[in-house]
């Protein structure tokens, strides 16, 4: 019985850190069959995968001022590290008045060869508009550090005050975030962020975690965390549990944000051994 539970703690393992090392960015050639509006374009994804989730962006771009902007989620398969996604939405375009943003299904896969991580695979979808089929094609796809785009500063970022609730130094690159309800679900939605990149969009609190994983290291010594209520739910403010395991440490926090503010934590790396 002993083995069988080591067993499938180890695969639990080995599933979390093969989900956390396709977290982040990719940039690649989204290549297609003759009648698209370019024969080649560039491809960004922003994704994030919490247990089999998928989800994040994707930009589609000739250069960075013509571009669609899409939300997808999907399923991950860690026992052949595939990936099937489905673009849910068109966010923002800026393309030529005579081409239309094609809605897009994803079947990828991940490979390593310990210098070069890709995605690889193919593509099909649907015009925007439902008309007519896209002409699809292949992709491939490599990790990149730093994605394109600036990310889009939400107004609430701004306008609101983020106050900080506290500081905690970590010694490990991987920590990890879970959101719950404080108290009794009375319908608080948040969104998350990470150094102003969107990592939860309007998500209702439950008893179930919102999970978020958050990279930190030595070439970026410092991560802020800013939780926004979306709403005040039944029983105002909008107020949120966050329990964070780093390395071996564990923290409790409760987050409170309104329409005057937001829930700012700030992360502060260490090299293990340093006071």
């Amino acid at each position: 019985m002993r083995r069988i539970f080591i067993f499938i703690i180890l695969k639990l393992l080995v599933f979390c850190a093969v989900s956390q090392e396709i977290n982040g960015y990719w940039k690649g050639r989204l290549v297609m069959e003759p009648g698209g509006c370019f024969p080649v374009y560039n491809i960004e994804f922003q994704l994030q995968i919490v247990g089999n989730r998928i989800t994040g962006s994707s930009y589609h771009y000739s250069d960075t001022t013509n571009y669609v902007k899409e939300e997808f989620e999907g399923l991950y398969d860690p026992s052949s590290k595939s990936l099937n996604m489905e673009e849910q939405k068109v966010a923002v375009f800026h393309i030529p008045p005579d081409c239309i943003p094609c809605i897009k299904k994803y079947a990828l896969a991940y490979f390593s060869d310990g210098k070069e991580e890709q995605l690889r695979g193919s593509w099909s979808g649907k015009t925007m508009d439902g008309k007519s089929t896209c002409p699809p094609g292949s992709i491939v796809m490599t990790r990149i550090q730093k994605s394109a785009f600036k990310p889009e500063v939400r107004p609430e970022l701004i306008a609101r005050k983020n106050e900080l609730v506290r500081e905690i130094f970590v010694d490990t690159g991987a920590i990890q975030l879970d959101f719950y309800d404080n108290g009794q679900i009375d319908g608080d939605t948040i969104s998350v962020y990470v150094n102003n990149s969107p990592v939860v969009s309007r998500k209702m609190l439950t008893a179930k975690p919102i999970t978020v994983y958050v990279p930190i290291d030595l070439q970026k010594q410092q991560a802020e965390v800013i939780m926004i209520g979306e709403n005040l739910g039944s029983i105002p403010p909008n107020t949120a549990l966050m329990i964070i395991n780093a390395n071996e440490k564990r923290y409790q926090l409760f987050l409170t944000s309104d329409d005057k503010k937001n829930a700012l934590v700030r992360f502060i790396y260490r090299r293990p051994g340093t006071n």
